[in-house]
């Protein structure tokens, strides 16, 4: 399925994006007012590598919570098949 936006859409969504830029240059430039001098040399320096790293952190689940977690799909699961053997033996009655 593909979307088509038509030309209103499509300078209504660069209009949008165009304030939100527009707004963050105006945060950095305050940011870079309240540094000072500063701001230069942080913008030369090489990032740390944990902000080079790429994406966020992955959530480890523990042991106990996918097994929480497997239960209640078997659970699931298990009523699910009993709805069918009821449905099925009303249906042979």
């Amino acid at each position: 399925m593909s979307l088509q936006l038509d030309q209103g859409t499509l300078q209504a969504a660069l209009v949008g994006y165009q304030y939100q830029l527009q707004h963050i240059e105006a945060k950095m430039a305050e940011l870079r007012r309240q540094l000072g001098g500063s701001a230069k040399k942080l913008l030369s320096a090489p990032l740390p590598e944990a902000a080079v790293a790429e994406g966020p952190r992955k959530h480890r689940m523990s042991p106990e919570g996918r097994e929480r977690i497997a239960a209640a799909q078997r659970a699931r699961w298990a009523k699910v098949k009993k709805a069918k053997k009821v449905l099925a033996a009303t249906e042979t009655n």
